[in-house]
């Protein structure tokens, strides 16, 4: 059975796997990734999901459980800001934990060969060429980088690129905006924190939601539609009525953050974020074309440029 086929039926069962220790010299302690993936299907594409601040490779399980179940491989990193690993802020680390959540990515995918190792009956049945990020808040920043995102220094010259070519598209939930809105609080102690998406070329769906309110912004939840305002090329934008920075629950099952739990909405983010990947992965694009055109009613609405 082929990964189109897959596609066609029902939801598949899925294995996971974790932890699954990548060595990362210099990173001070090992990368640890879970992988999701179902248990039959070749040709899988495959997504690396970047956690929001404070959470693990345990975490985001309603979408990685919907992803794997429809096809996809995915793969969650244990950042170092984690709360399981208990960085302290004193660590000599700590200055540099957005650098090395980016890293992470690309380490991730670097061992792809030790992940599809590590799950019995996966060996083969990865399609390396169709590659996907996607990130939760913080998350959602360290996933820009790869598709052309830089950070901004203090003079306002972009930094470096550190995108991936082996990117193909990506899926940003509740990726901040533009530094120029950041409170002084957030401008003096996030300086990594001033996006300039003028080179995020690489397609993307954005995934806003419209009550989100941050309290690193002085503008409204509409900050949270820079990155789908200011960046070129294919972009999409779902914006989620009622939605807060959970956006409905996507973080976790019940899980205490979640501060607008809405099962209908996460159903959605989950129905909406696979068919866009299948469109730019896949090329099967029909469910995406039908939700482009679809009335989402009271839930939100979805635009793409």
């Amino acid at each position: 059975m082929t990964e189109t086929d897959l596609a066609a039926g029902s939801p598949a069962p899925i294995v996971s796997v974790k932890p699954v220790v990548l060595p990362a010299p210099g990173r001070g302690e090992d990368l640890q990734v879970h992988v999701s993936a179902p248990v039959i299907g070749t040709g899988l594409p495959v997504i690396v999901f970047s956690h929001g601040f404070g959470q693990s490779m345990d975490g985001y399980a309603p979408l990685a459980d919907h992803w794997a179940a429809h096809g996809f491989v995915v793969l969650r990193p244990s950042h170092l800001d984690s709360r399981t690993l208990g960085l302290p802020p004193e660590d000599p680390r700590t200055p540099r934990v957005w650098r090395f959540r980016i890293e992470d990515l690309k380490r991730t995918l670097d061992g792809l060969d030790l992940l599809e190792a590590a799950v019995p009956g996966l060996g083969g049945r990865l399609d390396r060429s169709r590659i996907a990020v996607s990130g939760h808040s913080w998350g959602a920043q360290s996933a820009s980088t790869m598709l052309g995102a830089r950070v901004l220094g203090s003079d306002g010259v972009p930094g470096e690129d550190m995108s991936d070519p082996r990117v193909k598209a990506g899926v940003l939930l509740a990726l901040t905006g533009l530094g120029d809105d950041l409170t002084p609080f957030a401008a003096e102690h996030f300086p990594f924190m001033r996006p300039y998406f003028g080179d995020m070329t690489t397609p993307a769906l954005i995934v806003a939601g419209d009550k989100d309110q941050s309290a690193l912004s002085t503008r409204g939840p509409d900050w949270f539609t820079d990155p789908y305002i200011h960046s070129p090329g294919s972009k999409s934008l779902l914006t989620l009525s009622g939605a807060e920075h959970s956006l409905g629950g996507i973080s976790g099952y019940e899980v205490a953050e979640t501060t607008d739990e809405h099962p209908a909405r996460v159903a959605l983010i989950q129905r909406l974020t696979t068919a866009y990947l299948r469109s730019v992965l896949c090329s099967e694009d029909a469910g995406w074309k039908a939700a482009l055109d679809e009335d989402l009613g009271p839930l939100g609405s979805l635009r793409s440029k």
